[in-house]
């Protein structure tokens, strides 16, 4: 999101060798209890009969989930209110006081208010399930097709580093990847193992650079 919302002094592609994507993160899309919608459909038809009206919070602009909010807007016509905050602790205590009505949240953080009923889940933003909640649809699945917002972590070294050291990074990082403890302690915290090549990694960054870029064109996002 960066390089399509401030002037950085460096340029993500070009100034970066790619080693390896490690794995990826998505969020829930979280409600307060007292939002009349059990489903994701349900809350896309009350977004679209009472427009601006929904409050969700976000970590603030440019954040995960601020952008998974302005990516299901813009991909179901929807209008919502967007309320800024420093960071996902106070979001996530305004939305169980009512304050505010919905929230792209991180997994495993909204898991004690999901259990304990002061939240309720409608959806997982990756591709795929999660481990944690296995019977979360994604949002994709509960009706929104191509959606997907995700977080995710990788390693990269300066530009013109030698191809001989990135093949040996990318080896080893493949390696750690797929110890048991590991992808054990990933689901966890609620996040997919994924590794592979430099190259797919560096076709991936420029993709997930296009993607965003659109959005913001779309959203109107603008930095402060």
């Amino acid at each position: 999101m960066n390089p399509h919302l401030y002037k950085l002094p460096y340029d993500v592609v070009k100034d970066f060798a790619p080693i390896a994507h490690v794995a990826t993160t998505p969020g829930v899309l979280v409600i307060h209890p007292s939002v009349p919608a059990k489903t994701v459909k349900e809350l896309i038809a009350l977004a679209r009969k009472r427009p601006g009206e929904l409050a969700y919070g976000t970590a603030g602009l440019g954040s995960f989930t601020h952008i998974s909010a302005e990516l299901f807007a813009v991909m179901t016509g929807t209008r919502m209110t967007h309320v800024p905050y420093k960071g996902s602790g106070p979001v996530t205590a305004d939305l169980v006081g009512g304050h505010i009505q919905l929230s792209f949240s991180s997994a495993v953080p909204a898991m004690p208010q999901i259990q304990a009923g002061r939240l309720r889940a409608l959806a997982t933003t990756g591709a795929k399930r999660l481990a944690v909640l296995p019977n979360l649809p994604t949002i994709a699945e509960a009706g929104v097709a191509g959606y997907e917002s995700s977080t995710w972590t990788a390693m990269a070294a300066p530009a013109r580093t030698p191809q001989a050291v990135i093949e040996r990074l990318n080896r080893e990082v493949n390696a750690v990847l797929q110890m048991p403890d590991v992808q054990e302690r990933s689901a966890a915290m609620g996040s997919v193992i994924t590794g592979g090549t430099p190259e797919w990694f560096h076709e991936y960054l420029k993709s997930e650079l296009v993607k965003y870029g659109k959005l913001v064109k779309q959203a109107g996002i603008k930095s402060e």
